[in-house]
Parts: C-alpha cells; sequence; structure tokens
C-alpha cells in the first residue's frame, strides 16, 4: 500500500499517523498536490491529498475516510476511536474541531498565497478567520477539559488536535498565536517530541 501526499498536509500527517498506530504498513509518497499534479493525477486523476492505494488498487481518498476504513479492519481493543457511546461522542466533537481548524486555516494559506492580491474579498478573509479562532478556541477548551494522558499511545482525537496545531502554527502563527492557546501548544509540543510523531515530520 501506498500513502501519497506531502506530510505538510494536515490531512496526510493525520493518516500516517494513524495508520501507524493502527500498526498498518504502508509506503509513503511524497507528492505534491501543487509540484506533482501530473504524476500525482497518474495515481488519482482528482489529485486529492491524502491518497491512499491499497493490494489491489483501489485508490482511496478523504483522511477520514482512508482511517475509518482501516479502523474496520482493526481489532477493537486497537481503535483509535472509543467504542461507548458519550466517549466516541467527545472524541468525535475534538476529532470535528480539529478538521474545522484545518480547513479553516487551508482557507486562509489560500487566500493570501494563490489567490491575486488585488481579487482577495476582505470580507471573506475576515469571515474565515473568526472561523478558524473560534475552532481554536473551542478545540483548546475540550483539550482542557478531557485532560488527555500521553502515558499511552494517543488516540484519533489526540493525533487530530497535535497534527492541526502544529499545521497551524507552521503556515499561520501570526493569525494564530501561540500565547493564546497554552493548553494546545503544551499538549501538542510533548506528542511532536514522541517517537511516533518524529517519524512524520511536518517539515
Amino acid at each position: 500500500m501506498k500513502l501519497y501526499g506531502m506530510l505538510d498536509s494536515p490531512y496526510v500527517r493525520r493518516v500516517a499517523i494513524s495508520l501507524d498506530l493502527l500498526g498498518v504498513t504502508f509506503e509513503h509518497e511524497p507528492l505534491s498536490v501543487f509540484s506533482s499534479f501530473d504524476a500525482f493525477a497518474q495515481v488519482n486523476p482528482v489529485v486529492k491529498a491524502p491518497t491512499l492505494t491499497l493490494d489491489d488498487d483501489t485508490v482511496l481518498m478523504d483522511s477520514t475516510l482512508i482511517i475509518d476504513y482501516f479502523e474496520t479492519l482493526s481489532a477493537p481493543a486497537a481503535r483509535l476511536l472509543p467504542a461507548q457511546a458519550q466517549a466516541r461522542s467527545v472524541a468525535l466533537r475534538t476529532v470535528g474541531l480539529g478538521l474545522a481548524a484545518c480547513e479553516k486555516a487551508v482557507q486562509v494559506v489560500y487566500e493570501h498565497n494563490l489567490r491575486p492580491s488585488q481579487k482577495l474579498h476582505q470580507p471573506w478573509v475576515e469571515r474565515i478567520t473568526q472561523q478558524l479562532l473560534a475552532a481554536c478556541h473551542e478545540l483548546e477548551n475540550q483539550v482542557a477539559k478531557a485532560k488527555p494522558s500521553l502515558a499511552s499511545e494517543p488516540d484519533q482525537a489526540a493525533v487530530t488536535t497535535a497534527v492541526t496545531w502544529s499545521f497551524i502554527q507552521l503556515m499561520v502563527p501570526d493569525v494564530v498565536k501561540s500565547g493564546n492557546f497554552p493548553i494546545l501548544h503544551t499538549f501538542t509540543d510533548e506528542l511532536e517530541r514522541t517517537a511516533l510523531f518524529q517519524r512524520y515530520p511536518i517539515v
């Protein structure tokens, strides 16, 4: 199996770390949806990262769907989301906030880096920035309530939270200032120091 995409994408990195935690063996192919567009299109004409090819050549895409597929193949004790309904709802809320923050951060980056400055629509930029900051504040509160432990392997909520925060601090640190989110910053820093996360460096 091969995972296609760059690790500076939070979605690609989320899949890589999750598959590692689930004990899934895969090869990483660092293709860019920008500089390697044509090569990526040969694997997946949609050119969406992450893309994962299974051993039977089935092509999967979207980080949540890829992870869900391998969750179904894993033993219950090894899965990254809890089975109990209340615990699962808490974990899914955290994951949802992380993915929302990722989405808005990507939009902010694209607006400033890909759209010509004369076509930049400031009200839209202000709106997605507000959404990004709201998602981060909610995620900060969620992590504070959960008090996640680093003594054991992280679950999907922890992986998504840390990957999200590292991406945001890499790409838009001037928009989302780390000093305003001390819990997210400390939690992510501890996870980024683990061997698991260091196997899949963001840069």
